[in-house]
């Protein structure tokens, strides 16, 4: 039997209840139904305020050190923010600034974000993309943007975005794949 794939989700939302979360959740969940996970969500509200103040990675609470560490060593990243200013979430980004330059260097990431409309989906390709590109990680080809209107409350509510969903874990996996049979110095030049 193989291991279960390390999938650590990363939400940039500093709202509980939260549409970013509620969209990692529902990826992450899509990512479950086609292969075996151990899942582990990392959302801002709860860790940001540990994240105030720190200046380097060890002045990190002990608590927040697990996070990155799970972040460092997962075999597939799931990450998401709202869309902020035509960007990320500034503790979103503060706490990748913790994580180690090279710990992510093939490591497969699934791109997602939420704004109130469609206006801001190019966020991911923008402002996410070259972040995760920074690390040297294989950011995933398909990224999952929702706007307020494929939702109710905060479940995803429209048939298209489930679709997408699914599409985006069934075209995830093979690549997740694919970076697990090789060393990751073969996956970057």
């Amino acid at each position: 039997m193989t291991a279960p794939l390390r999938v650590v989700a990363v939400s940039g939302s500093l709202h509980e209840p939260s549409k970013t979360t509620a969209l990692l959740r529902a990826i992450t969940a899509a990512v479950a139904e086609r292969a075996p996970v151990e899942a582990q969500l990392i959302e801002l509200t709860q860790i940001g305020p540990s994240l105030a103040g720190a200046l380097t990675r060890d002045q990190l609470p002990p608590e927040v050190e697990v996070h990155l560490q799970a972040i460092e060593t997962a075999d597939l990243l799931i990450v998401g923010s709202p869309v902020y200013r035509a960007s990320f979430t500034g503790l979103f980004k503060h706490l990748f600034d913790f994580v180690d330059q090279y710990a992510l260097v093939g490591t497969p990431v699934l791109l997602a974000a939420t704004g109130g409309g469609e206006r801001h989906a190019l966020m991911i390709e923008h402002q996410l993309r070259p972040l995760f590109a920074f690390f040297q990680a294989l950011t995933l080809p398909l990224g999952v943007y929702a706007s307020t209107t494929d939702f109710d409350g905060y479940e995803v509510a429209t048939d298209v975005l489930r679709a997408r969903i699914a599409l985006a874990a069934e075209r995830a996996l093979p690549l997740v794949g694919y970076t697990l049979s090789r060393p990751a110095e073969l996956l970057v030049g």
